[in-house]
């Protein structure tokens, strides 16, 4: 996590970081319209959808892209492999956590999310922009493997072996609600931990020590595999990033990551599915 003051300096520094900005609604509006009322100082605007996903399909809504798409995306975004990268969203970082986690996916080592998002960022009374930057092409290459990946068959076995986070709102977790995938549930052995509990009353993230104990409640301590879902494999992102913040796991062995989650899941109808407030 970076704060607006970190960013500040950094950006006036020797080696200034590419700041990308990912601002992004479930059911819209499309977040380029935020971005071109207003965004930090030579920021890119990438989009969840075009350049951070792959098409919808078999393998969920926001299936990983293709890697020469992706490469294509952050080139032209000027993403340098020599050149820290500071990714934001609107406020809570759910959605820069998938950038981040695809920016470590493939390879670049030196990436941060800024702490309380572009809403912190104006708070602060920090320089807004609406120029449009023609940045410099980037030469990051995209080398897939950075970061762990499990599938349908690997988020199951993590249920019964280790700890499975589910990272969605309680309601869809029991399966009160499903506004937007086939059935309605949750992975049966799955705990769920909503990825809005990692940001404090201030909109800024919880403590290290607050998500650790967190995530100790859960049953996440570090003694057993780890992995992380969602809805479509985007604010599951900001699970293994809150559990890096948190000490819980580290960036050499990180938590891994079902990028199709509950809507590869509840597609397939031989997959079982439990309900209510229990492990399943």
């Amino acid at each position: 996590m970076v704060s607006c003051t970190e960013l500040a300096a950094s950006l006036a520094g020797p080696r200034p970081p590419v700041l990308l900005d990912v601002r992004w609604r479930l059911g819209g509006p499309p977040g380029r319209e935020d971005y071109d009322r207003g965004h930090l100082p030579n920021a890119v605007y990438l989009d969840l959808d075009t350049d951070l996903a792959g098409a919808p399909g078999a393998g969920g809504r926001h299936p990983l892209p293709e890697p020469e798409a992706l490469q294509r995306a952050l080139r032209a975004a000027g993403v340098r492999a020599d050149r820290p990268v500071v990714v934001y969203d609107a406020d809570n970082g759910s959605i820069a956590a998938r950038a981040w986690w695809l920016l470590r996916w493939a390879g670049h080592d030196e990436v941060g999310v800024l702490d309380g998002g572009f809403a912190a960022w104006v708070a602060e009374q920090r320089l807004v922009t609406t120029a449009t930057p023609d940045p410099e092409p980037g030469d990051i290459t995209v080398r897939p493997g950075g970061m762990p990946v499990v599938d349908a068959d690997g988020a199951a076995a993590l249920a019964r072996e280790g700890v499975l986070v589910d990272a969605r709102a309680p309601e869809r977790y029991r399966g009160d609600v499903e506004p937007i995938d086939p059935r309605a549930g949750h992975i049966p052995g799955a705990v769920n931990g909503p990825f809005a509990g990692h940001v404090a009353d201030t909109g800024r993230w919880q403590p290290a020590a607050s998500l650790a104990e967190r995530f100790a409640g859960l049953g996440v301590t570090g003694e057993k595999p780890v992995g992380a879902y969602c809805g479509s494999g985007v604010t599951a992102a900001s699970v293994v990033l809150a559990l890096e913040v948190a000490g819980v796991t580290t960036a050499a062995d990180p938590a891994r990551l079902y990028v199709g989650s509950w809507s590869q899941w509840s597609s397939d109808p031989d997959r079982p599915i439990a309900t209510g407030a229990d492990r399943g």
